[in-house]
């Protein structure tokens, strides 16, 4: 049973590294130096991945509250509520588009945000909405199963020693699902790198890594965009390679 296992394992293995094996392989040395020499690509990898990054910590702050009281306590409503965070995952993201852009592009809204200096419309602001409406579950998620591995035993020894409720969600809940956190941190950090139905339609401008390569794409071919998305995966698997490994020395 166990080389059957491998087998099929490996099957989907193969399935997942070979295309970007192909792609970054196939990206001359040459050409990745002068992918790296143009500003525009320079600039929408470094916004990709800085509004992203700023979308992960604005639901890092107002998610783990709310991953918490899920885990920790029972109420009316609380599988309702599991189900409207999850929906994002299921919601065609173009779709996901549209309804943001219904709800905060509204000529009334859009001019107050304006004047506030958040404007939705082709801002970072509309960008990093669009990242957070569709990776904010994963997550929320990854942290809710974090808190439920806390032994409830922990904090209540910790209030008997005279700490308060958010004292002991900053010095004992947390660091024991830091984890589970920083493992929810980093593929919604990553999920977000790779938004491109929701954005496109909310901020074609300033344009992010996925739709430069959707716009060389169209208008000049593979061979045009394809250094972009080297150059993109490779900036994001090392990223990436790195948090997780020092994340697992922790």
């Amino acid at each position: 049973m166990k080389r059957v296992f491998v087998c099929l394992g490996g099957i989907l293995i193969l399935f997942l590294s070979i295309p970007l094996l192909k792609l970054i392989l196939g990206v001359g040395i040459e050409t990745y130096i002068e992918t790296l020499n143009d500003s525009q690509v320079i600039r929408s990898v470094f916004l990709t991945m800085k509004v992203s990054f700023y979308a992960t910590l604005f639901v890092l702050l107002t998610g783990l509250p709310l991953a918490y009281i899920i885990a920790r306590y029972d109420f009316f409503g609380k599988s309702l509520l599991e189900s409207v965070i999850d929906i994002p995952t299921m919601v065609p993201h173009t779709a996901a588009g549209i309804a943001l852009l219904m709800t905060f592009g509204n000529e009334k809204i859009e001019n107050f945000l304006s004047k506030i200096g958040l404007g939705f419309v082709d801002s970072t602001t509309g960008i990093m909405a669009a990242m957070m409406f569709l990776s904010a579950p994963y997550l929320i998620n990854s942290a809710k199963e974090g808190f439920r591995k806390v032994d409830v035993k922990l904090e209540n020894v910790s209030k008997s020693l005279g700490a308060g409720n958010f004292e002991t969600f900053l010095k004992i809940v947390i660091p024991n699902a830091k984890k589970d956190i920083i493992n929810g941190m980093l593929m919604m950090w990553a999920r977000g790198l790779g938004e491109f139905g929701a954005v496109v339609i909310i901020a074609y401008h300033p344009m992010i890594a996925p739709v430069l390569i959707y716009e060389r794409f169209i208008n000049f071919g593979l061979n045009y965009s394809a250094p972009v998305a080297a150059v993109m995966i490779v900036i994001s698997i090392i990223i990436f390679s790195i948090v997780r490994w020092l994340n697992n020395r922790i």
